[in-house]
């Protein structure tokens, strides 16, 4: 996000953790959180790293 205020972006984060908490809510256990968070850390880090291609 080029150009954004870092207001805008950690209120973009902090959107999307929500969102993420709500999630987690209505997970049957625990564990398939775990998964799931750690899924998606490495998906994140893989796209923020710029190796991604698309």
């Amino acid at each position: 996000m080029p150009g954004r205020d870092y207001k805008q972006l950690l209120g973009f984060i902090m959107c999307w953790m929500a969102v993420g908490m709500l999630f987690m809510a209505f997970l049957p256990n625990d564990f398939a959180g775990v998964l799931l968070a750690a899924a998606f850390l490495l998906i994140g880090y893989y796209l923020l790293s710029g190796k991604c291609r698309w």
